[in-house]
């Protein structure tokens, strides 16, 4: 297929469990030709394999089809192709129960799905060939001791949507692709792309990478939300896609939220790392892509270049790791710290020594208040979380234990109720391989219409991604400005994320004298300043001068991945926000009132 005008495409979740009625909200509130949507994370995989034990017909994004059931006799009606990776463990499961669903609609989409991204039963085969396997947050090689996997998946790329397209398929079911995948696919299928029109892929990941959380996109999670007229429930967003992977950003007209060139540069740096962003199908210059605004709740992102995919695809196994639980307690009014150590000594007396557990975290938040107007205002919460291989260990020894010194411990005692059953937690495994040994398949009513390679050819080494290009120092003027004391986010929007282990701190600035004196004022030593937890970490810095940006990754600060973390922000969502609340040394020709924050847009 062919096309000249643009291909509007939509998004209709940003995760498992996301709003339910955006379905039919993109497809009820205006034109759009695509509808996808995005419903795994890494975390999503080990739930995903959680249900499939209970369920073993599941194993799937079971919500995506209650929104179908909503929209897909409009989606025929109007011939809207629907590509999503629901499929998640099991996209044949997922594809039959459509087949149902549509059944009983009385309704006959043609239905594909994708397979070839699971390899679990390929890892010991790759192990003896040879095939290193190695983390790629810590260099480790998979193999050592009694480590047994419990899902391990390939992100593939757009090939094998395109081919579902081609052989007319009406919804396409997506196991584990890349986010970004889901628009790539129907983009590169309309226009005709080659798999080397580099340039305009680079475009079309920009697009999904905006796309893929939903909401991110048109005001949600944003730091100026104040400055959004209507930002409750915000709609979804929607690309205008051009056939040369240019595209508009949107939402349909009068849906609450914001699209501006602020939420559109928030989700370019939400979870990424180097600016060459690493694609099966293309590695995208983000440090190219220039944005616009065209109009109320329209951006205009372009000037992306591309370059050829590594040759190598990323593998996400999750392995079982142990059991946990945790002992939440309040502390209230004079001597907290005094208490905290008080509870601590107690609980591990109880239990018979902190040694009995392969790991133990103790958190004590001080959210308390001096001279307080009521107890929850005086109240610190301490968390105690232990780790072990026997989940009799951290369930019901442990629940006994703390239970059982309630009348025992420090004055004014009151704690959540602890569970007698640990959790099971998975350990992320990060990791590449060749991407000639992997293929992908199209299925379509059972008969396999195209057997695809894992990546195109004319890949590159994984770690020479292009240079970024070198920037002008920043004007050595801000050493002698005279300052005042403001909180960072007064001038500097964040958002950050998880990125195994690691998370990702995007900074960005409204207009270029601030990005300048950003420049400047944050570096990485500056950082490890103002993020203490970071301070003994390895973190990298990369800048977006297109759109103000600078990226900060923080390696290991989740430790073993989300599934794993004891940080109570698992996927380092509030770390910019953290970030933004530090009070730096703010030019005092910068400064903005707190109470406009209008500085040049």
């Amino acid at each position: 297929m062919s096309r000249t005008e643009p291909l509007r495409v939509a998004n209709c979740s940003g995760y498992w469990g996301d709003r339910r009625s955006a379905a039919r909200e993109m497809v009820e509130g205006g034109q759009i030709d695509v509808l996808t949507g995005d419903y795994l994370a890494e975390l999503t995989m080990m739930i995903l394999w959680k249900t499939r034990q209970k369920r073993p017909g599941e194993g799937y994004a079971r919500s995506f089809l209650t929104q179908m059931e909503d929209v897909l006799g409009t989606c025929l009606d109007r011939s809207i192709k629907v590509v999503a990776n629901a499929g998640g463990l099991n996209p044949a499961g997922l594809a039959e129960d459509l087949r149902l669903l549509a059944e009983r609609l009385g309704l006959h989409p043609v239905i594909a799905h994708i397979e070839g991204d699971d390899v679990i039963d390929r890892l010991p085969e790759w192990r003896d060939a040879g095939v290193p396997l190695r983390n790629l947050d810590t260099g480790a090689e998979w193999g050592a001791g009694d480590i047994k996997p419990l899902t391990a998946n390939v992100y593939l790329g757009a090939q094998g949507i395109i081919a579902a397209l081609d052989a007319q398929a009406d919804i396409v079911v997506c196991p584990r692709v890349t986010d970004a995948s889901v628009v790539v696919g129907p983009a590169a299928w309309a226009f005709g792309w080659a798999t080397d029109d580099y340039d305009a892929l680079a475009g079309a990941v920009a697009a999904g990478h905006v796309l893929e959380c939903g909401t991110q996109a048109t005001g949600g999670n944003y730091s100026f939300f104040g400055e959004i007229k209507d930002p409750i429930l915000p709609g979804f967003p929607l690309a205008e896609i051009r056939a040369d992977g240019s595209s508009v950003i949107t939402k349909h007209p009068g849906s609450p939220g914001l699209v501006s060139v602020g939420t559109v540069t928030a989700q370019l740096l939400y979870e990424i790392d180097h600016p060459a962003y690493l694609n099966p199908d293309v590695t995208a210059r983000f440090d190219t892509i220039q944005l616009e605004q065209l109009g109320p709740d329209r951006v205009l992102m372009h000037g992306q270049q591309g370059a050829p995919p590594p040759d190598t695809l990323k593998v996400c196994i999750n392995y079982a790791g142990g059991y946990r639980n945790s002992y939440s307690c309040f502390l209230t009014g004079l001597d907290i710290e005094a208490k905290a150590k008080f509870a601590v000594k107690s609980v591990f007396a109880a239990l018979g020594g902190a040694d009995r557990f392969e790991s133990t975290d103790v958190r004590l938040v001080r959210s308390d208040h001096v001279d307080a107007s009521s107890d929850v205002e005086a109240a610190a919460r301490l968390t105690l979380t232990v780790k072990a291989s026997s989940p009799d260990l951290v369930g019901r020894e442990f629940a006994a234990a703390v239970n059982g010194i309630g009348l025992a411990i420090y004055p004014g005692n009151y704690n959540d109720v602890v569970s007698p059953c640990g959790t099971e937690y998975g350990i992320l495994w990060p990791t590449v391989v060749p991407a000639e040994l992997m293929s992908q398949r199209v299925i379509v009513a059972g008969e396999v219409v195209a057997t695809l390679p894992g990546g195109p050819a004319g890949g590159q080494p994984l770690l020479k991604r292009p240079a970024a290009p070198a920037l002008p120092a920043p004007n050595p003027r801000w050493a002698t400005e005279p300052t005042v004391r403001l909180p960072l986010g007064r001038l500097v929007g964040g958002r950050s994320g998880d990125k195994g282990g690691n998370a990702n701190i995007g900074l960005w600035c409204r207009d270029d004298e601030t990005y300048d004196w950003a420049r400047w004022y944050l570096d990485i030593d500056r950082l490890r300043l103002l993020v203490p937890e970071a301070e003994d970490m390895v973190i990298e810095r990369y800048e977006m001068a297109n759109v103000r940006a600078m990226n900060f990754v923080v390696h290991g600060i989740l430790g073993e991945g989300v599934a794993a973390t004891v940080r109570p922000d698992a996927q380092a969502k509030s770390l910019a926000e953290f970030l933004r609340s530090r009070l730096v040394d703010v030019p005092t020709a910068l400064a903005v009132p707190a109470e406009t924050n209008e500085r040049s847009t």
